[in-house]
């Protein structure tokens, strides 16, 4: 017999499709197009960068056939705002996700959300057109992603450029010191954010948490989310009864002991 599979997705499925983040490399030979199921890569020609897929990029870095960008979030000064901003700015929300990619709108000349245009545009998409804004299809983890911001993968996918890539990362030893900081901020305000639960009112905002981050909180947060309901529940249940027992007092009709009380006070005077 099987065994029931978890909540969610685990932190090795997590991982897995971190995969599929597009990132920045520097082709070290030249490599033609290669045919996947998610579309073409882009022909190599070193010294041009190029965008590909995360595990496509380790493979040639193995291979010793490319070098990785890290993005610019994963830089020494940039993980040490976000830090700064977690602990002092605003203790008690994440650091914003990275916004969303943008660009000229040639009629009115300003630069408005990429899938915003696509919709309002009467003409048909380009193919070089991506309505889809969703992870891992952002842009948030190449070489032209801004800093200051944390995708949604950041965790494991700085996890997998430390260990594979370690070399293209520059401060790596400063940079994993940084990283271990702010995933001990984020740890403990996830933990604190389900005070918020307490009385049954409390609303856990998870706006700017990463997948990694979610996978492994899930079962505590699910365990004070199920806790606080068996207390509402239990509540309930005692104010029922104490209703039904006629009204819910101590010294309220039924027969209670406050009925015994006021006889005794009775008998003597």
């Amino acid at each position: 017999m099987a065994l029931p599979l978890p909540q969610g997705l685990v932190p090795t499925e997590v991982a897995f499709l971190c995969e599929m983040e597009m990132v920045t490399v520097v082709p070290r030979q030249r490599l033609e197009s290669i045919p996947l199921l998610s579309g073409d890569t882009p022909v190599l020609r070193p010294p041009h960068r190029a965008p590909m897929p995360l595990w496509l990029a380790l493979l040639l870095k193995k291979q010793r056939r490319a070098n990785i960008v890290p993005p610019a979030w994963l830089h020494p000064a940039s993980l040490a705002d976000i830090i700064h901003h977690e602990t002092n700015v605003d203790p008690q929300a994440f650091s914003p996700p990275p916004p969303p990619p943008t660009r000229a709108d040639g009629r009115t000349g300003r630069a408005r959300p990429f899938q915003e245009n696509i919709r309002s545009s009467r003409e048909a998409p380009k193919p070089g057109d991506d309505p889809r804004l969703a992870p891992p299809f952002l842009p948030s983890c190449t070489a032209d992603a801004p800093g200051g911001y944390l995708p949604y993968h950041w965790l494991e996918l700085a996890e997998a450029l430390l260990a594979h890539a370690a070399d293209d990362v520059p401060a790596a030893a400063e940079v994993r010191s940084l990283l271990r900081d702010l995933q001990e901020v984020r740890a403990a305000k996830m933990r604190g954010s389900t005070q918020s639960l307490e009385g049954g009112g409390g609303v856990v905002v998870l706006r700017g948490v990463g997948a990694m981050e979610l996978a492994e909180s899930r079962a505590f947060v699910l365990g004070v989310v199920d806790g606080v309901r068996k207390l509402g529940a239990s509540a309930e249940a005692t104010r029922r009864d104490e209703e039904a027992n006629g009204g819910g007092g101590r010294y309220g009709g039924g027969g209670g002991r406050g009925d015994f009380e006021d006889s005794d006070e009775e008998m003597e005077f």
